[in-house]
């Protein structure tokens, strides 16, 4: 089975009418979620689709697909995923460890994945040794909100629609505090800092954060890879630690893995690698005896890779849901979690249907 073709879709998707809108900085917000979709033919007649992170480097994960990834990869064969991925690691080591080319590449893998299965005739998950679960809960991943008052209206949304866990993307003590008074403390809270704090003031914060009964404390120094740093917030701050959105590679999981810097790992499948980097991080996180929590923010095939992953693990473990309604989805309602839940894909492949139409009328470039 040989790769005939590779192309790739930046698009930007509207947030549905009065929905916040999530900050990029004190006085600016985002006004589309953007995505790059990987589409994949092969000389069998199947297609895949994949996806790339992410975010800011949209543009530049859909340019390394156009550029980088595209070039080397049509005409190779496609049969074995994990020696292909090796290959074009290895021939684009110089800029694939980290960033937009790896990017690239983790959405050619979730690609073949979706491919494999539609040519088995089954779910990824039956792939990676069968589903366990149907429904897999969801938590609410807030925008960043910086005011106590818009945390407590967002909180008090993910309630009423039936979360029992929820994470916040906030930097003050104060915007936590407003979230558990409205939330209690029945209700699981994590705290997501985006890499703000030097270990000092990341060690201060944790002691003024510590009554407020976090689930995880997520990436909570800069820089996100000073594994030493976050072993020792980890051992002295009384709270859990979660980082991992920022790991490139399988190596760097053993990196943080071996340094004890975690409590929970949370690699991101459209980011390391794609599905056969996630499962081989799978394998070393339950060796280190360590919890993996992937890394999800997204809307498109890499959440469908998610929770076919999600519905294979042995422990059940709650999916992130970007907590933002979208104008529409080319993948349709299987983005969107149901009272505090979504269901795991059971059609061949992904499981997903992309509408080209929607790609179309969102295409960016």
């Amino acid at each position: 089975m040989k790769i005939t073709r590779i192309d790739s879709y930046f698009i930007g998707i509207p947030y549905e009418h009065g929905a916040p809108k999530p900050v990029l900085t004190a006085a600016d917000g985002r006004t589309t979620q953007d995505a790059v979709y990987v589409r994949v033919e092969t000389d069998n007649g199947l297609t895949g689709w994949g996806e790339a992170f992410g975010f800011g480097s949209c543009r530049m994960s859909h340019m390394a697909v156009q550029r980088v990834v595209a070039p080397i990869a049509v005409g190779c064969d496609a049969s074995d995923i994990g020696a292909l991925m090796t290959d074009l690691e290895r021939r684009t080591q110089n800029m694939s460890r980290n960033g937009p080319v790896g990017f690239a590449l983790s959405g050619l893998d979730i690609a073949l994945w979706d491919i494999a299965g539609k040519a088995a005739g089954k779910p990824i998950h039956a792939l990676l040794g069968g589903a366990r679960r149907e429904r897999i809960p969801a938590y609410a991943s807030l925008l960043r909100l910086n005011t106590p008052e818009l945390v407590r209206a967002s909180s008090a949304r993910a309630l009423a629609r039936g979360f029992k866990h929820i994470k916040l993307h906030e930097r003050t003590v104060e915007t936590v505090a407003a979230a558990r008074e409205v939330l209690g403390f029945n209700i699981d809270l994590m705290l997501d800092t985006n890499c703000t704090w030097m270990l000092e003031q990341a060690l201060e914060m944790a002691a003024r954060l510590r009554p407020f009964n976090l689930t995880w404390l997520e990436e909570p120094v800069f820089p996100p890879d000073d594994y030493e740093a976050l072993a020792t917030l980890r051992r002295d701050c009384g709270i859990p630690i979660a980082a991992g959105e920022n790991l490139g590679n399988t190596m760097d999981v053993r990196h943080i893995l071996k340094a004890e810097a975690v409590d929970f790992l949370q690699p991101d499948v459209a980011k390391m690698g794609g599905i056969t980097a996630m499962q081989k991080a799978l394998v070393m996180a339950d060796a280190a005896g360590t919890e993996l929590h992937p890394h999800s923010p997204l809307f498109g095939p890499a959440l469908a890779a998610t929770l076919h992953i999600l519905g294979a693990m042995p422990k059940e473990t709650a999916c992130e849901f970007y907590f933002a309604d979208l104008e529409n989805n080319p993948i349709g309602a299987i983005s969107t979690p149901v009272d505090g839940a979504f269901s795991v894909p059971q059609g061949p492949g992904l499981g997903i249907e992309v509408d080209e139409g929607l790609l179309a009328r969102y295409r960016i470039d």
